[in-house]
């Protein structure tokens, strides 16, 4: 009647105590070696499950050598599907790997001042967060989550098959509400200034500069965004039949596979002049009349964590579709070519490009990649997350296993989280 959902206490009963006996199996020195390869996440060394009896306690013995080994893995902990619920476990994965993320929830910096605590959707990360951190290899799973998803974003509720990236919105979107009296340091002079965790580390700015053709006026407006869209090849929008010319001029260093589309294609597609046409006139404050104009995207202000949502779901009528065109997309990533500051330098004859002044300060480093395999109808989600520098692993769920540079850039993403570098200023020599 209240639209609320509600847990049946005795099926959550059963499933604890049969929880409790399968870790009391786990502990037994009779536990089927394969079964503890795969709660040790797919690190250790694989070992056949037909060898004999004989040489299973040899193989369940050294225990110290994984324990060595599983340093690779805190923080990398299998989540139960609760039905169709792939499409949160892989976000959740992408967003435990964020280290200011880290930093808040482990050291407990947010105050909660919901009247029901409950109904808080950051304390439960934060209890998620020590869950996933805790060093445990059972698989976590995550219903806490998925209970308060489904309060606070009612069209997630249910479970039918749901977008990841619709799902990452609707998670920072209450995330950002119920953690605004967490904010610090904001400006007296603008009350509408959010300076919570999630803002500090997603919020970005996207100028859209609006061209009157008549009297070239130009017309700007900066807009918050946590994250970017972009267009594929095959699509509606497609770049590739309507801008053959472009072809050269798109290939980047940072591409892993020459000849294939990439994500710098995107992002400068996405950041291209666009003529709105005779069917789009907007009113010229300059001409005082309705005008053609172009408008053109960029980047104002870079995120910490920068989100690229490469748009593989096509509705068009009644039409729907998933793009299958292949994106690769680099480890690394200079952000620079898109950024307002290099537009405007660049349009200012004699002034020298901010490639040449800040080299560093804008590049980024690939640390998670969303997968949908699949159709629209009948799809699955999985993640690949890096842990320190080289090491990658697939999350299909509660299962994790290790992943090579190959297998990740050979994948077909749908979701990109880049991490900002940290900025190494270059010493510049005053003789140049």
């Amino acid at each position: 009647m209240c639209k609320d959902y509600v847990y049946d206490k005795d099926i959550e009963q059963i499933a604890k105590e049969t929880k409790e006996k399968i870790l009391k199996l786990l502990t037994s020195t009779s536990t089927d070696i394969s079964y503890q390869q795969f709660m040790s996440s797919g690190v250790g060394e694989k070992q056949s499950t037909s060898e004999s009896k004989e040489e299973e306690p040899k193989l369940v013995k050294p225990k110290k050598k994984r324990r060595k080994k599983s340093v690779y893995t805190v923080g990398l902990r299998g989540l139960i599907n609760l039905g169709n619920t792939c499409f949160m476990n892989c976000i959740v994965q992408a967003l435990t790997h964020i280290p200011l993320l880290k930093d808040f929830f482990l050291s407990d910096k947010h105050k909660c001042i919901m009247t029901s605590p409950s109904l808080c959707l950051v304390c439960e990360m934060s209890s998620l967060f020590h869950a996933m951190y805790s060093g445990s290899r059972t698989p976590h799973i995550p219903y806490k989550l998925l209970h308060l998803i489904w309060i606070h974003a009612e069209h997630l509720a249910g479970y039918r098959q749901q977008d990841a990236h619709e799902f990452l919105i609707a998670i920072l979107d209450v995330l950002h509400r119920h953690s605004k009296d967490d904010s610090v340091e904001q400006e007296a002079s603008n009350p509408n200034c959010c300076n919570c965790i999630i803002d500090q580390i997603f919020t970005g700015g996207l100028q859209s500069d609006v061209t009157c053709q008549t009297c070239h006026s130009v017309s700007t407006t900066i807009d918050p965004c946590w994250d970017i869209s972009l267009d594929l090849p095959g699509s509606c929008a497609t770049f590739s039949s309507q801008s053959p010319e472009r072809a050269d001029s798109t290939v980047s260093r940072d591409d892993r596979i020459p000849g294939i589309p990439s994500l710098t294609d995107c992002l400068q597609w996405f950041t291209r002049p666009e003529h709105l046409g005779s069917s789009a006139k907007i009113k010229c404050s300059s001409c005082q009349s309705y005008q053609e104009s172009t408008k053109q995207l960029t980047m104002k202000k870079l995120p910490i964590v920068a989100c690229f949502h490469l748009k593989r779901f096509e509705h068009v009528g009644k039409q729907r579709r998933k793009i299958n065109t292949f994106i690769s997309f680099p480890l690394e990533l200079d952000m620079t070519p898109f950024l307002a500051s290099t537009k405007e330098s660049r349009m200012k004859e004699g002034q020298p490009s901010s490639t040449d002044c800040v080299p560093n300060e804008n590049k980024y480093s690939l640390f998670a990649v969303i997968n949908h395999h699949g159709t629209l109808e009948s799809g699955h989600y999985t993640s690949f997350i890096r842990q320190q520098k080289d090491q990658w692993f697939s999350c299909d769920d509660a299962i994790i296993t290790k992943a090579t540079i190959e297998d990740l850039l050979y994948s077909e993403g749908y979701l990109l989280f880049y991490h900002k570098q940290v900025c190494r200023r270059k010493k510049m020599n005053t003789n140049q």
